[in-house]
């Protein structure tokens, strides 16, 4: 009897429970009788070890990502990869943020914007007080009429619409105010020269 029992079990495993080496996830018989072993888990355990290592991959490229996108780096040493051959203006741009007058002019409208140097003497144009923080507007062909006060900067600043009230039309003058401080200037002025004002220059 018994071993008409081990002969059916033989016939069973032989059909039904070897592994198919073409369908993963059959089971077959182990060494020692009566035991079977479920080859489907340890395929399983393969594929979650692949998916946990390919999750690391993606997290270890995130942070380097990150570390090269931070707005506080250095833009001189990083160069912004360009997506396309149309970003090369947005590049230019962003690599011209760095250069500052030296030294810093005022002047009339005769005189064109720019980074002002010793050899080209350019009015700048991106002036910034460092005492109200507002960055400092400028008009050309126009002066300021004699009755400003501090108190209308305060109130109307940088809101042409109510500034242009005070504003005369003079030819070749420019002028210039932030919230607490203003001048009209018709030649071209080192800014070094006005110890009042507390105006910069904001980087071009």
């Amino acid at each position: 009897m018994a071993k008409d029992l081990d002969e059916l079990l033989d016939e069973v495993e032989s059909k039904f429970c070897r592994l198919d080496p073409q369908r993963p996830g059959k089971t077959e018989r182990a060494k020692g009788r009566g035991g079977l072993t479920n080859f489907s888990d340890s395929s399983q355990d393969q594929t979650r070890k692949n998916l946990r290592s390919a999750e690391k991959e993606d997290d270890l490229d995130s942070l380097i990502n990150e570390i090269f996108e931070e707005p506080n780096l250095d833009r001189k040493t990083f160069k912004l990869k360009s997506r396309s051959s149309g970003n090369t203006s947005t590049k230019a741009s962003i690599q011209g943020l760095s250069k500052s007058c030296g030294p810093v002019y005022l002047s009339g409208s005769s005189v064109p914007w720019g980074i002002g140097t010793n050899t080209s003497q350019r009015a700048c144009d991106r002036l910034r007080c460092i005492a109200c923080d507002f960055w400092v507007v400028s008009y050309s062909d126009y002066m300021w009429d004699k009755s400003c006060d501090y108190l209308f900067f305060r109130n109307n600043m940088p809101d042409f619409h109510k500034l242009k009230t005070k504003l005369a039309t003079k030819k070749g003058a420019r002028a210039y105010a932030c919230q607490c401080s203003w001048r009209t200037i018709e030649e071209l002025t080192n800014l070094q020269t006005d110890h009042q004002l507390r105006w910069v220059c904001g980087k071009h």
